[in-house]
């Protein structure tokens, strides 16, 4: 089923209505009838009850989105949030690290206590918690200095910064934010990779699979880094897919630069 962005927008914020001041796009967009006159929607294009929004120079109309960037900025929304969740469990994961630091022994006494009081139940179920991979990854972090501790908690709380940062970003659409997750997350794609040679999980080749797609969508779709004909083109892009358009559909010629 295809999804009409330009309505669902409008069902959700209301729509956008502006008064040209170039009287044959302004007779085209602008209806009388019995209730009142009703302008033209600059994004879903159904006429509107009531007075217009603004008015002015058609230059002067406000650039709404419409169709494929909606699309897009929906995308880049999902994104967002997929990263302001990443970078909260980063932050929840590097206190607990912080934490740990400071109370080493006393976690690796309890530790001990409670290995000791589960390993008759799990010899029981002939598994043996001494040469468990999972109890060997915790043992060996008992041996990490303080001061080590310290540097991996602050690694992670800047990840989580970055990622933060993008969610930011991403939901407001900015086009800083759409660079520096392209080349964020590409910078971590060769990690992920060596993570899956280690050992597969579905977790592992889904968030692979995310962000490889994440990079390729947002650097193509946005055309960053000169691809597509680069920032000019966009523009060009998100100019047509508003007041070009509307101009198209009211029968007025569109302007060529």
């Amino acid at each position: 089923m295809k999804i009409d962005w330009d309505r669902r927008t409008c069902a959700r914020k209301g729509h956008v209505t502006y008064a040209p001041d170039d009287p044959r796009l302004r007779v085209r967009l602008r209806a009388e009838t019995a209730h009142g006159e009703v302008w033209r929607c600059l994004r879903c294009g159904d006429f509107v009850l009531g007075a217009p929004h603004g008015s002015g120079p058609a230059s002067d109309a406000p650039l709404v989105p419409r169709g494929k960037v909606l699309r897009d900025l929906f995308i880049l929304r999902f994104l967002a949030i997929e990263r302001a969740v990443r970078g909260v469990f980063i932050v929840l994961v590097a206190l607990a690290v912080w934490k740990f630091s400071n109370s080493q022994d006393s976690v690796r006494q309890l530790f001990d206590e409670y290995l000791d009081v589960f390993r008759p139940v799990f010899r029981h179920f002939h598994y043996d918690l001494d040469h468990s991979p999972v109890v060997g990854t915790i043992q060996k972090t008992f041996g990490y200095k303080h001061s080590t501790l310290v540097l991996v908690a602050a690694l992670l709380l800047a990840y989580a910064l970055i990622e933060l940062v993008e969610a930011v970003g991403l939901w407001y659409a900015k086009r800083w934010a759409e660079y520096l997750t392209v080349v964020a997350t590409a910078a971590f794609l060769p990690l992920e990779i060596y993570e899956l040679t280690e050992h597969i999980s579905w977790l592992k080749i889904a968030t692979l699979v995310l962000n490889v797609l994440a990079v390729l969508y947002i650097a193509l779709a946005k055309r960053l880094f000169g691809l597509r004909g680069g920032r000019r083109a966009f523009d060009e892009e998100r100019h047509s897919a508003s007041l070009l358009e509307v101009e198209e559909s009211a029968g007025v010629p569109a302007r060529t630069a």
